[in-house]
């Protein structure tokens, strides 16, 4: 039989049937711990769950699966994901970009930094200034998030990993915006793809998790298995299972996410209240032959709005939306709006004009028909 599909595969949820009941949902194992042999061994395969668990086999090989990688491991969140990436490679100096996922960038300067990794900000949309960097820096890692939050900025993942084996660097990629349907960033030269699957992989506002996926079975990986089950940050089996559970409607929820959000910069690329509609789909932005070339299927869901009047009328605009909840987070059924300094705070370098838009799965006419109204 011919490999399945993308879209088989997450409607499935790999397609697994559990032994011995032939259960075509995976159960849920809740123990902690497990028996032991007479001689000492253990014959289950299983040790303790602070390592690993039955629950997340399924999961794990489904996300390995889509991303074309060697193994995934499953995290107690993203942050603790990326986390283990970047604490694999302490000591020593790393490259991220200017626009990132700012809880992570403020963990690399008041965590990271002070124990032993040298970080250092990129421009996320210039390969030349990466590999500028790269080439003085000489880093052990390269953190690449693309399209980039929240100013949706892209990177061409196949030149930057070009930079990496130049430089002997190992490539680590947030992809969660993208989602593996969109971009196989390992068939790019990525070492290590992240997920926040708190956002498209879950998809429905109600599991903190995190995903790895590596391209190969090597020392890096070794490490990032270790610092895991060592420290402790992995998933537990219930929110496992309905991770899994949120995987099976992917391919649905990222294929109307990105027809909505193309047909919303579509009609609002020219308002005259916005400045920029901030979307890598749209043939003017900047990032926009880089994305095409490496996105399939779409564009993703996310995108930003720029108002021309400044910082409080985009507060004002975030106050009058009705369809789109104000809340933090992305990539779920629902539509969400921020105004995404005030959340990131003092240091941000997210501009204060700036709107965050996550598109969820609403009728477009009524998410329309809300940035009208609240635009005015």
């Amino acid at each position: 039989m011919r490999a399945k599909r993308r879209e088989t595969l997450t409607a499935q949820g790999s397609g697994r049937v559990a032994e011995p009941y032939r259960e075509i949902v995976e159960p849920i194992h809740v123990a902690t711990t497990y028996e032991r042999g007479t001689d000492g061994s253990y014959p289950g395969g299983r040790v303790y769950s602070r390592a690993d668990n039955p629950t997340y086999d399924a999961p794990e090989a489904l996300i390995a699966s889509l991303e074309g990688a060697h193994a995934a491991l499953l995290f107690a969140s993203g942050e603790a994901a990326a986390g283990a990436f970047f604490q694999a490679l302490m000591p020593g100096a790393v490259l991220a970009p200017r626009n990132m996922y700012w809880a992570l960038r403020k963990w690399l300067l008041d965590f990271a930094k002070p124990r032993g990794l040298a970080v250092e900000f990129y421009d996320n949309a210039s390969i030349d200034d990466l590999a500028a960097k790269a080439r003085a820096v000489k880093p052990r890692g390269i953190w690449i998030e693309t399209p980039a939050n929240p100013t949706w900025e892209v990177t061409d993942i196949a030149a930057a990993s070009a930079i990496a084996r130049e430089v002997g660097a190992v490539i680590g990629i947030d992809s969660t915006v993208a989602t593996p349907l969109l971009t196989r960033p390992i068939e790019l030269g990525a070492s290590i793809v992240m997920h926040s699957a708190t956002k498209y992989l879950n998809g429905h506002s109600d599991v903190i998790a995190g995903a790895l996926a590596a391209a190969r079975d090597d020392a890096l990986w070794q490490s990032i298995r270790y610092i895991r089950g060592g420290g402790g940050s992995v998933l537990g089996p219930f929110e496992s299972w309905l991770l899994l559970r949120g995987i099976r409607t992917l391919h649905l929820r990222v294929a109307c996410t990105c027809s909505n959000a193309m047909a919303i910069a579509q009609r609002f690329e020219r308002h005259p209240k916005l400045s920029h509609v901030l979307y890598p789909g749209l043939a003017s932005n900047p990032g926009h032959a880089v994305a095409a070339r490496q996105m399939s299927g779409g564009f993703g869901g996310m995108m930003s709005l720029r108002l021309k009047a400044g910082e409080e009328a985009a507060k004002a605009f975030t106050a009058k939306l009705r369809v789109f909840k104000r809340a933090t987070s992305l990539g779920s059924v629902e539509s969400l709006a921020e105004h995404r300094a005030s959340v990131e705070g003092p240091g941000t370098p997210c501009p204060a004009d700036l709107v965050r838009l996550s598109i969820g799965i609403e009728h477009i006419d009524d998410l329309i028909g809300d940035i009208e109204e609240a635009l005015g």
